[in-house]
């Protein structure tokens, strides 16, 4: 099978596994004094370092979570916690792990602002600085989107939320990993980072939490994680996405130039054989990400679900975000772009890794227009 839906997880990382399989050795708790405890807590401290290096923060400012979930949960409940109300801004394209915590928090007496997005999918700075009120306490704006790969004006937003004094959060599962992002750079206060999308084990990310921001545990226990995450760390998870996060920031250059060449090559023959249309911007989305929806031909249509089902067995990937497989209705997220409900369900999403190589493209782009040729001739 040709794997193409990196978006949705990637492989462990040979080297990966070699840093999980040592700490395996490592039974002892990591808070315990004694030198099996503090052999635990060294991988830890280790790879907290590899983290901070990879976004350029400090390793004090880095904290461990089960995952990319937990990591936004606290993130934008715990910021909101310091207040018994106020104003929160989003956008209409965030990922579930987002819009649900947030929409929660409005069943608690919080005020929502949704952002729309242009049709690349993409927020304008200027719809957040008109959406800041006198209340406003947080503002979570995604980097880059899962299922076009948009990138988001982390900068200009972090800008404005310096400005009045607002803490601002942006998710990165998807970006970190597969492109630089560097903390001083972007002006964010808190920052997601999900191992299972960069080459690590699944059930372990990372929140930056920029020194001087307070952030409430959304769990109560012991003193973990600076008192913000309480439990007995994931020693093995953590070693892994340390040392994902050390082979992505060494890597990093290679990664991304061949991402691109392999996306444009795929989008080159796909459109050279078949009526396609881009979704999102050509230029500002993740190096790796193409999504397209299929044009149909004499009234006939072709669904991106019914691609992805007649080719399950030779080509993994997704008709829209994985956190949806399965639901057949438009993506929310093109919808939001302005596209027809008919052009989001003829959609598609193609994400390349590291290990696909150029002929594993030439295969797949044949399989998938012939593919679309025979369900257009039904």
């Amino acid at each position: 099978m040709i794997y193409l839906d990196y978006n949705a997880t990637t492989p462990i990382d040979e080297e990966v596994k070699k840093a999980m399989s040592d700490a395996f050795q490592l039974f002892g708790n990591p808070s315990s004094s004694h030198s099996i405890g503090r052999a635990a807590k060294a991988v830890i401290d280790n790879a907290r370092r590899q983290v901070a290096d990879l976004i350029a923060c400090d390793p004090s400012e880095v904290i461990f979570t089960s995952a990319g979930t937990e990591s936004n949960n606290l993130a934008i409940i715990g910021a909101a916690y310091k207040y018994q109300k106020g104003h929160i801004i989003t956008s209409v394209i965030e990922h579930p792990s987002v819009l649900n915590p947030v929409k929660w928090l409005k069943t608690k007496g919080f005020a929502t602002t949704h952002l729309p997005v242009d049709s690349d999918g993409i927020v304008n700075p200027d719809d957040v600085k008109r959406a800041i009120r006198k209340n406003t306490i947080l503002i979570t704006i995604m980097h880059s989107n899962n299922e076009t790969g948009a990138l988001q004006p982390i900068r200009d937003i972090g800008r404005i939320a310096r400005e009045h004094n607002i803490a601002f959060h942006s998710d990165a599962a998807q970006s970190v990993g597969k492109m630089d992002v560097n903390i001083s750079e972007l002006m964010v206060d808190m920052l997601t980072v999900v191992s299972h999308k960069f080459y690590g084990p699944k059930g372990v990310g990372a929140l930056y939490i920029r020194n001087g921001i307070e952030v409430m545990p959304i769990m109560f226990g012991a003193g973990h994680e600076r008192g913000i995450r309480p439990g007995t760390e994931n020693v093995i998870g953590i070693a892994g996405i340390g040392k994902a996060c050390d082979i992505a920031r060494q890597d990093m250059i290679k990664r991304y130039e061949h991402a691109i060449k392999l996306r444009d090559r795929l989008y080159f023959l796909l459109k050279k054989d078949i009526d396609i249309k881009l979704n999102g911007h050509e230029v500002k989305r993740l190096p790796n990400t193409l999504n397209i929806s299929i044009k149909g031909h004499k009234g006939a249509k072709v669904f991106g679900e019914d691609i992805v089902e007649k080719l399950k067995h030779r080509i993994a990937l997704s008709s829209g975000s994985a956190c949806h497989a399965g639901i057949r209705k438009p993506s929310t997220v093109l919808k939001a772009m302005g596209l027809s409900g008919s052009d989001a369900m003829s959609s598609i999403r193609l994400s390349v890794g590291k290990d696909n190589s150029f002929n594993e493209i030439e295969d797949a782009s044949e399989i998938i227009v012939n593919c679309v040729k025979e369900l257009l001739c039904r």
